[in-house]
């Protein structure tokens, strides 16, 4: 981790004018293509779905600087660790419950440890973050139906800086798979391009899947 000081008096001023909004987050949902994403998870007998696509969304966070980002009071900080939390079904109640795992660079050891995260919270619920961490990214899966548009719920005082990005049901359009992916971040620290960005990244490595996970079965 480490202390971003912005030097530029533009980019200065546009952190304290987006700093100081009541409601300082924005988000665009876009349409992804999954098509060899999905080829790859069927063609694997060990590769599953949630957990590959949660490494490939912190894959990309992690190569964007301003998604590691947070506004700690006065400082903004950078993140080299980033924790994906998502929602998952349990076996213990009707509603939800967070999955936190901690991104590792190879796929199949992240894979593992998300794959075993998510058993343990189908039994052992768990509802808390972390207090004072804020290296996470908050996922989360609508998988009933292919949204155009989605918000969050969140506090805005004190300001929470951690992006929120959510996936939903994908379909099929002209011989592609394709899914709509709403991401939304603090603009005082991401701008539009960060997410423009964002979407041609993990578009990038949807489409280099097969190579990210050649060692899955």
């Amino acid at each position: 981790m480490k202390i971003i000081t912005f030097t530029d008096p533009h980019r200065k001023k546009h952190f304290e004018f987006f700093r100081a909004m009541d409601q300082p987050h924005f988000g665009i949902t876009a349409e992804v293509d999954i098509t060899l994403f999905l080829q790859k998870v069927r063609a694997s007998a060990d590769l599953r779905f949630t957990p590959g696509l949660v490494y490939l969304i912190g894959r990309t966070a992690l190569r964007i600087p301003p998604f590691c980002r947070r506004i700690r009071k006065e400082q903004v900080v950078e993140h080299t660790v980033l924790r994906p939390s998502f929602t998952v079904p349990t076996a213990k109640s009707e509603v939800f419950s967070f999955c936190t795992v901690t991104y590792q660079e190879d796929p199949r050891a992240f894979h593992q440890h998300t794959v075993e995260r998510i058993a343990a919270m189908e039994t052992e619920p768990s509802f808390e973050d972390e207090e004072g961490a804020d290296n996470y990214l908050f996922l989360s899966a609508f998988p009933w139906a292919s949204f155009t548009s989605i918000t969050h719920a969140m506090h805005y005082h004190p300001g929470d800086s951690i992006p929120r990005i959510t996936w939903g049901k994908y379909f099929k359009r002209e011989n592609r798979v394709l899914m709509p992916l709403g991401v939304q971040a603090h603009h005082a620290i991401v701008d539009g391009s960060d997410l423009g960005k964002y979407y041609q990244e993990i578009q990038r490595l949807l489409n280099n899947s097969d190579e990210i996970f050649k060692n899955f079965r």
